[in-house]
């Protein structure tokens, strides 16, 4: 096994073997969701956990006739959502149970009549409180992308499932099983190039990334809620086509342009950005998740899991940039410190 720079193993395989023993719990809310009739599924959060449900979102719209949507807590309370009634399935997720707008949004959605899960990493907190069926894994901020999108994931699967539009359901969860170790090991691989990627960008003041398809959600997320809210980098997150709509003209010999590239059907949109940056760019970083084996994952799962590979291995720069940087990743100026 590699070394892996300030990184507890143990823990990180705990809590991810964690979100996947929910798989039960999961199941039998789903059959009683669906028994009881469902018209549509909503996912609602704030901030990154909101973003981390967009593979989830990605994977019903691209193998289920199930409408979904994923909406901003605050907004959804205050534009009169159409689609939400008593007949929808209401999926909120937050790590510490506490985001006031993720609770407010959870009473909201059941005065309307919905059915409210929340996904939680801590049990007896206000949303945990609050929502029909409550599922409780703990996780700290370096471990919960890849807990939140198993267990999306496993939620998404089985309503597919139950509506006999995922065939490949019984060989995947099984598959899921093995991601775990997986992960970890393109942790290990992806090491070395993490650490080289920090010392040579640690002073680098701003970086646009693009990614598209299930990998969009990781690539947005990271810039906003790692890059900016945990290093204070400014960041410019695009859209892979929408690379080409605006971003590519701030695009110079010495800017940073990181490529999140999939294995999904929307990839030659990632690799058009590419064949663009090389051009015109020497600082361009490409993280191509077909780089890394998967032991036990099938191709077909592959493609799916790709922004959960991508969240394992940005961690492993995130760690770096930490060190390179004297930037505690815990450390705000405002959030949670002022009143806003």
């Amino acid at each position: 096994m590699g070394c892996l720079f300030n990184f507890d193993v143990e823990r990180y395989i705990a809590i991810q073997n964690g979100a996947l023993s929910l798989k039960d719990e999961f199941d039998q809310a789903i059959d009683s969701v669906i028994e009881r009739g469902l018209k549509n599924v909503f996912f609602v959060g704030t901030g990154g956990a909101a973003i981390l449900m967009y593979p989830a979102e990605y994977i019903l719209k691209t193998h289920s006739t199930l409408p979904v949507f994923t909406e901003i807590a605050p907004e959804l309370m205050l534009m009169d959502h159409q689609h939400l009634d008593e007949h929808s399935l209401v999926i909120l997720p937050s790590l510490s149970g506490t985001t006031k707008e993720t609770v407010e949004a959870a009473a909201f959605c059941k005065e309307k009549g919905a059915t409210t899960i929340s996904l939680v990493g801590h049990a007896a907190t206000p949303l945990a409180n609050l929502t029909e069926y409550t599922f409780v894994n703990y996780a700290a901020d370096d471990t919960s992308c890849e807990s939140f999108y198993i267990q999306s994931y496993l939620l998404a699967f089985r309503l597919m499932y139950k509506r006999n539009e995922f065939p490949q359901y019984q060989q995947f969860v099984e598959e899921m099983m093995d991601l775990p170790s997986a992960l970890l090991k393109v942790k290990e691989v992806v090491e070395p190039r993490a650490a080289e990627f920090a010392r040579k960008h640690k002073e680098t003041p701003y970086h646009i990334l693009t990614g598209t398809g299930i990998d969009w959600g990781q690539t947005y997320y990271y810039g906003m809620c790692i890059l900016e809210e945990m290093q204070w980098i400014k960041t410019r997150p695009v859209h892979a086509s929408d690379f080409f709509h605006g971003t590519l003209e701030l695009v110079e010999e010495d800017t940073s342009v990181i490529l999140l590239k999939g294995e999904d059907k929307s990839r030659p949109l990632t690799e058009r950005v590419e064949r663009f940056a090389e051009h015109y760019t020497k600082e361009l970083t490409v993280f191509d998740t077909k780089d890394y084996e998967l032991a036990g994952i099938s191709e077909g799962l592959r493609s799916l899991v790709s922004p959960i590979v991508c969240a394992a291995f940005l961690e492993r720069v995130s760690c770096h940039l930490e060190q390179q940087r004297d930037h505690p990743l815990t450390t705000r100026r405002y959030y949670k410190k002022v009143p806003f």
